[in-house]
């Protein structure tokens, strides 16, 4: 971590300007942001942030080689399975933790990815937030690959809108205006003046969808997809009420949800390098390790860290039934790196790509990072602590 950055911060903060830093926040939105914002942001040394470089580059190279839909055809469950895949994902996201090596040295680790998107709109107002509240310089930047904010949101349109007219495409989720991610759909919103719509709001005629704008009904050609499939899992008969998107419709998917199970957790064993955990199907183990302490075990079909055993045993590895659908994967222990009044705090950095469909291979464009004192990265483990919860990453321009 950029340590002169850091103590610039820490000696200007003060609980004051952090309630300003939130008032800010939530100006001009439709509600406040429902989950917790740190107080700092997190200031990248260049040599961290090439080495995040670097292990983002290396997994990117796994994901755009061909037969990677081949090798992840297993990850689709086959209720799930939704027609018409795009040739490849429009969002991918690689979170990684910051960690120390064997030699002492700052590194990241992978923890998850995913091929879904992430708070691209959201992120931008927050850079802009911590920048204008606390007075960070302008050497620093939350953008990647010599972006601005006008190229980046340049980018962003490209990706989601493509060819088409705003009221075309729809920002899509099972009920839009009650997610926690909401203020990111609205916020996205403004920047591409596309209509943010739930799942029952969509129509159907023929294999056409279309939405109601103010009485009209407009047809729908690109579906900026954020519904995942876990959130409708517990109701099995939800397309009898609402428009299967399973079926093949006559509408582009930006991503389509297949991207989310074949670039998961289910992707992970095949992944290797000095950024990455060594990480294996369950079935596929030969002997259960001795050293169980160092491993975490993880479902492949759960998002937000459901399911997670982080203290296993011989016999949570023999009481699994379904093998195949988890990993086991070694633990990656954080390094407490970001300097609090009052200590060190952990923090993991996810990286997030944007992939127009006219572009050989995606581009790193944004960040966004976490910060956490509990045992895993989540507002379930931090609850009642400070200096914790979702922040941004400046790095060096």
């Amino acid at each position: 971590m950029e340590p002169l950055a850091r103590k610039t911060f820490n000696a200007g903060f003060t609980d004051a300007k952090y309630q300003q830093f939130l008032t800010r926040l939530n100006s001009g939105l439709q509600n406040p942001v429902p989950f917790r914002v740190a107080e700092t942001p997190v200031f990248l040394t260049k040599d961290f942030t090439d080495r995040l470089i670097e292990a983002g580059n290396n997994i990117i190279d796994t994901i755009i080689q061909p037969g990677f839909k081949e090798l992840t055809e297993r990850s689709i469950p086959d209720k799930w399975r939704v027609a018409n895949e795009n040739v490849h994902p429009h969002f991918i996201a690689l979170d990684f933790g910051v960690c120390k090596n064997d030699e002492g040295q700052i590194v990241p680790k992978l923890i998850e990815l995913q091929g879904f998107p992430s708070l691209y709109g959201f992120q931008v107002n927050l850079g802009d937030v911590y920048r204008e509240t606390f007075g960070i310089n302008g050497k620093e930047t939350i953008y990647f690959n010599g972006l601005e904010k006008d190229t980046y949101l340049q980018l962003l349109k490209k990706t989601i809108l493509g060819p088409y007219q705003p009221h075309e495409v729809v920002l899509m989720d099972v009920n839009a205006p009650d997610q926690k991610t909401a203020v990111d759909f609205y916020i996205t919103s403004q920047y591409l003046g596309i209509p943010v719509v739930s799942l029952s709001d969509l129509e159907q005629q023929g294999n056409q969808l279309f939405y109601d704008a103010d009485g009209e009904k407009k047809r729908i050609k690109r579906i900026y997809n954020r519904l995942i499939f876990d959130e409708i899992d517990g109701d099995p008969d939800i397309f009898n009420r609402v428009v299967d998107i399973r079926q093949p419709l006559d509408v582009e998917w930006i991503t389509h949800p297949n991207w989310f199970y074949r670039i998961s957790k289910f992707t992970m064993p095949y992944l290797s390098g000095d950024y990455v955990p060594r990480t294996q199907f369950l079935h596929e183990i030969g002997q259960i390790p001795a050293d169980l302490e160092n491993y975490v075990l993880k479902p492949l079909f759960s998002f937000a860290g459901q399911g997670v055993i982080i203290d296993v045993t011989e016999n949570d590895i023999i009481n699994i039934t379904d093998p195949e659908n988890w990993i086991l994967q070694q633990k990656v222990n954080y390094e407490p790196v970001i300097q609090a009044p009052d200590g060190g705090v952990k923090a993991e950095i996810r990286l997030l790509y944007l992939w127009p469909d006219d572009e050989n291979r995606p581009t790193l464009a944004i960040n966004l990072a976490r910060l956490s004192r509990g045992k895993m990265i989540g507002v379930r483990y931090n609850k009642d602590f400070d200096w914790v919860g979702g922040t941004i990453a400046f790095i060096p321009c």
